[in-house]
């Protein structure tokens, strides 16, 4: 089918200076067992493709569900006549930007497929496991659900690029919720908000940790609801992996997005407190700090082999020992800035353009292990798996809350406290990084629900990091 649709594209395409073919099919299954009764699967499939076109230093975009030739064509012409009206109107000169003519093949790792389990059979998995969670009256609601995804991707340009890309995404969940008292806590396994989420097939579940996890959430959540409030005032805090995931994500990966510091997101999702002037020199953390774009980690959520512009995925640097280098821009936006930056051009569906978005986003591993961390500690909170975001339109100022935390005392673990929270200053809290836990500390972490755009786009986005240390962090605890 691929082949036939190239051929068809280039005998379509227009006599223009670029012109470019982005295909996209998507099929997706979600299960779930929530209270031991199987809800309905979600099951959905998505087709289509976007003409995009440059010419006379115009910019045009055209999609179309219809991937006939004459689907095509009239998606081609659409393209070419937006281009035509945008040609001197636009605050860059398009046709100035080399686009890539890339070939190739990339496919996600996949060593045990999903669809080798029927839909009972998988369901079943839920639910055995589901049932296990009901261990106490206490335990008021309980779920287990697992969500595979398979996306085919095909990139075409009129004058000989062409690369294949098949993605296979798995993300399990589990999480069980206690009450008594008027009190409401809520445990979830390996990460809140379907944050363990990876490419690859079903053997992503034994990393998750499946087996055994209905019982372990359930005492959580009931140790959760025998708990302390979190401890207020300032001191150190441990951020585990699943927490670290949002705290990259929110003050590292929007802040750096470039199209958003050009001011393209100002009316929607807002701006950003980094300006173009601090890359090279800027001290953004400690010494420590070391964050890399990688799209090339094979299991990582957001890996590919190219960017929805053609650009070729490389590992980069963008915080190299604390101080700034790189934004998230692609080709375009690199282009209007002047700024090298990644491949990061990315479309949520056929029927979105690629805009500028975070991809695998890290923070490479330090030196000290867990239990160094902690013994570096004389009074902190260690906390885990975020349940709240609130941060501010620059991505400057926040505040986060988390399901669990435990109170550290003298270098050694203390009792366990539930709604630990914490707040900070994005161009400070980082340069407090004190401590950043080893290879052994180290988790893939992700989020399939990151949001930007007008049309509004919901995009996969990987986080992997070790445990981190952070001093003199304003700490607070829920209501009593």
């Amino acid at each position: 089918m691929l082949e036939s649709l190239g051929r068809d594209f280039r005998a379509i395409a227009p006599a223009v200076d670029f012109c470019a073919l982005r295909f996209m099919e998507e099929s997706s299954e979600l299960l779930t067992v929530r209270q031991d009764v199987a809800e309905p699967p979600r099951l959905s499939t998505d087709r289509g493709a976007m003409v995009t076109v440059i010419d006379k230093g115009g910019l045009g975009y055209a999609a179309t569900s219809d991937l006939s030739p004459t689907g095509l064509r009239e998606a081609a012409g659409r393209a070419r006549r937006l281009a035509g009206l945008t040609a001197g109107r636009s605050v860059v000169d398009f046709g100035a930007i080399s686009m890539p003519r890339p070939t190739g093949r990339y496919e996600s790792p996949l060593a045990n497929d999903p669809s080798r389990l029927t839909r009972r059979e998988k369901v079943e998995l839920l639910a055995g496991e589901a049932r296990n969670c009901k261990i106490d009256g206490r335990i008021v609601d309980w779920e287990a659900s697992l969500w595979t995804t398979r996306t085919r991707q095909a990139y075409f340009t009129a004058d000989g690029g062409e690369v294949e890309q098949v993605f296979h995404y798995l993300v399990p969940n589990m999480s069980a919720t206690a009450h008594a008292d008027g009190n409401t806590q809520t445990r979830t396994h390996a990460g809140r908000g379907n944050g363990y989420c990876r490419q690859g097939g079903l053997e992503i579940l034994e990393s998750f940790g499946l087996e055994g996890s209905g019982r372990s959430v359930a005492e959580g959540a009931l140790e959760l609801l025998a708990a302390p409030n979190c401890p207020s005032g300032k001191m150190d805090v441990l951020l585990m992996p699943d927490q670290m995931m949002l705290q990259i994500h929110e003050s590292i990966g929007h802040p750096l997005e470039l199209d958003r510091i050009l001011g393209d997101e100002r009316n929607f999702a807002g701006t950003s407190f980094v300006t173009l002037d601090m890359f090279g020199s800027y001290r953004y953390g400690s010494e420590l700090l070391d964050v890399t774009f990688d799209p090339t980690r094979p299991e990582e959520f957001a890996s590919y082999g190219w960017d929805d512009d053609g650009l070729a995925a490389q590992r980069h640097h963008l915080i190299r020992k604390g101080i700034l280098e790189r934004p998230l821009g692609g080709a375009v936006s690199q282009a209007r800035a002047g700024i090298a930056g990644v491949a990061n051009t990315r479309s949520c569906a056929w029927n979105r353009a690629p805009i500028d978005r975070m991809a695998n986003l890290n923070i490479e591993p330090g030196a000290s292990t867990l239990d160094e961390l902690i013994a570096g500690i004389d009074l902190g909170v260690m906390m885990r798996t975020n349940v709240s975001w609130s941060i501010d339109d620059s991505r400057n100022k926040f505040q986060f809350g988390c399901e669990w935390g435990r109170v550290i005392r003298g270098g050694k673990l203390a009792e366990v406290v539930r709604n630990p929270n914490y707040r900070g200053i994005s161009a400070t809290f980082w340069r407090s990084l004190a401590g950043v836990g080893d290879a052994s500390t180290f988790e893939v972490m992700g989020t399939p629900f990151c949001g930007k755009g007008e049309p509004n786009q919901v995009i996969r986005v990987g986080h992997a990091s070790p445990a981190c240390r952070f001093s003199g962090v304003e700490v607070f605890g829920g209501a009593k």
